[in-house]
């Protein structure tokens, strides 16, 4: 490690002359001031008093070889990143983007945001008793910035140093303008040094159960079956820290991994699951009058939320030559007939995921870029493909099976491109037959009807589609590679967009294996509205920055969207229950089981 970046130091007066003023706050917010003061009891859509105990039994299709979240090697319970560790601030999900103090007492910022200091609480320790330290600290963000999972090492570029400013504070100096790097930093996880000092980090594996400060500790686990998360009753945070009021209610969490997810579902039904997520509108209306549903011991809850739709559906690589040419997914986007397979496949049509940012103040506009965001886009118009100016809108089919209008539209776009119909088959002048693998996780029944009704409309259209269905390993490891033609892909986005977005769709993570860059996007134009994401000074900025990337993300065509849902649906047993105060977000990562609570 550069001794330039890491420095223990108790030189404060040093560190205090010469840079900006700032003080010590209770939390801090993207934009404007925290909207819970100082002596805040508790998070707005928690239930302060929910009791303590019981369990949830949750279900996972797939498998796992992993317990370490932070690294890109092996497969592990998603939820495990965000129940089992612990980070300096918390996030409020009533809020855009705001952080309270967590294992930090105190945020402190100068105006200019050009650093971040966090102070630690005295009390904060981990799960064995030991207290959680500045050294411990430091060497979290060290570690995963260098050898942790990709999606942290573009924020620690962005460090110039990290210090030890007192006992329990650390400060870090940014290398760059970049507004959200403070709460960034805020959210980063926190290890315990000593537990890795003898253990390679980036290749943990089942066999070691990670040591952290959070409210549930690792009690059992079957690699590749189950994980037991029990709740910490020597937790240091019980009544100490506002943000955890109300949070951590369950005694126990279990995950249970299946094969499918058929064989999931009637894992519910039979009692062995307390609770399931269910996507499929259809299924919800149609499938759920088994006998536990009926004599009222299971539930069904609707939980409405406020968030953008994110971007679910078939990603094409744009890595692969036949997916370069804009035109050719124009074709594709036109030749899915989405009114037929929303009919087909939901029964009650669910609306069409317009926009990465859609059903937000984020999405872009309908017809031609004006205004600032106009003004963003107009540097970059030589590069930008039509639409991202005038106007971009889905194909829509008259929802027919034949879908013939679109079909015809579609054809003509490829011959554009190069490809024409000869002896029933899409051929260049080459004689090379268009043809890809559409790569798709083993048990997702939905994705695959989807692709089947999608593959059997390109075999008319003299396309030669392979469709492969592989387990979990073999998909986590294909994608992660970018060893795909086009597969299923789904991003949730936040109300405040940030650094990740260049992990989504930055140049950087095109070539960086294990990135979320899946469509393998290169564009300077997205590239610099991700730039003015960060770096706006007014909240108008921000929105105008973040419709423009819309536009570029959209016009670009790199996924064919499928469906969104305005609200979740969770089915579970009547004990297990929610505020009823839902945050702004709805049914976002955390929500269950994090303020969910069980009560006879």
């Amino acid at each position: 490690m550069n001794i330039s970046r890491i420095m223990i130091s108790f030189a404060t007066l040093a560190l205090t002359f010469g840079t900006a003023s700032a003080e010590p706050k209770h939390g801090i917010a993207m934009y404007g001031d925290p909207a819970l003061p100082p002596d805040f009891v508790s998070l707005p859509y928690v239930n302060a008093d929910a009791p303590k105990g019981g369990r949830i039994v949750q279900g996972e299709v797939g498998s796992f070889d992993s317990l370490n979240p932070h690294i890109l090697k092996g497969r592990v319970p998603w939820q495990l990143r965000f129940l089992a560790h612990e980070s300096l601030m918390g996030r409020s999900y009533d809020e855009p983007f705001t952080l309270y103090g967590l294992l930090a007492e105190s945020i402190e910022v100068p105006d200019d945001r050009s650093w971040v200091e966090f102070t630690l609480r005295p009390e904060a320790k981990f799960s064995d008793g030991t207290p959680v330290t500045v050294e411990d600290v430091l060497w979290s963000y060290e570690t995963l910035g260098t050898i942790g999972h990709p999606r942290y090492h573009g924020s620690w570029a962005k460090i110039e140093t990290a210090e030890q400013t007192g006992e329990r504070s650390v400060r870090f100096t940014f290398n760059t303008r970049d507004d959200e790097l403070p709460l960034i930093m805020g959210l980063r996880p926190i290890l315990k040094k000593a537990q890795w000092d003898e253990t390679p980090f980036e290749e943990s594996g089942v066999d070691v159960v990670p040591i952290s400060s959070a409210p549930y500790i690792i009690s059992d686990v079957e690699a590749g079956r189950h994980v037991v998360l029990t709740r910490n009753p020597d937790y240091w945070g019980n009544d100490v820290v506002p943000f955890r009021r109300g949070q951590a209610n369950l005694d126990e969490i279990r995950m249970e991994f299946f094969a499918d997810a058929t064989a999931m579902f009637e894992a519910f039904k039979g009692g062995i699951l307390t609770t399931n997520r269910e996507t499929s509108v259809q299924k919800w209306d149609t499938q759920y009058d088994f006998p536990a549903i009926v004599t009222g011991k299971m539930v069904q809850s609707v939980i409405p939320h406020q968030r953008p739709t994110g971007i679910r559906g078939l990603v094409m690589n744009t890595r692969r030559p036949l997916f370069d040419d804009w035109r050719v997914r124009e074709a594709l986007i036109t030749a899915f007939n989405f009114e037929f397979i929303n009919q087909t496949i939901n029964g009650d049509e669910q609306p069409r995921i317009t926009s990465y940012f859609a059903n937000s103040i984020l999405g872009m506009d309908t017809g031609p870029a004006a205004g600032r965001v106009a003004e963003f886009l107009a540097p970059f118009e030589g590069e930008l493909l039509p639409g991202a100016l005038e106007g971009y809108a889905l194909p829509v089919s008259d929802g027919t099976e034949r879908n013939r209008k679109n079909i015809r539209a579609a054809l003509a776009l490829m011959a554009e491109a190069g490809w024409t119909l000869q002896d029933g088959a899409l051929k260049n002048e080459a004689g090379e037959t268009f043809g890809f693998e559409v790569l798709i996780p083993n048990g997702s029944s939905e994705t695959q009807q989807i692709v089947d009704i999608f593959a059997s409309a390109l075999g008319r259209m003299g396309i030669d589609v392979a469709i492969s269905s592989v387990d979990s390993a073999e998909y986590k490891e294909r994608t992660n590679a970018f060893d795909f033609d086009m597969t299923w892909y789904a991003r949730g986005l936040s109300l405040s967009p940030g650094n990740e977005q260049s992990l989504y769709w930055g140049t950087e993570a095109a070539d960086t294996e294990g990135s979320r860059n899946w469509m393998g996007i290169k564009s300077p134009a997205a590239e610099a509205m991700i730039e003015r994401i960060l770096t706006s000074e007014s909240r108008d900025d921000f929105i105008a920055a973040t419709k423009a990337l819309d536009r570029v993300l959209t016009s670009g065509r790199f996924v064919i969207p499928s469906w969104h849902s305005p609200v979740s649906r969770i089915a579970h047993v009547k004990e297990l229950k929610f505020p009823d105060e839902l945050p702004m977000y709805g049914d976002w990562i955390g929500f269950q089981p994090d303020v969910w609570w069980y009560e006879e």
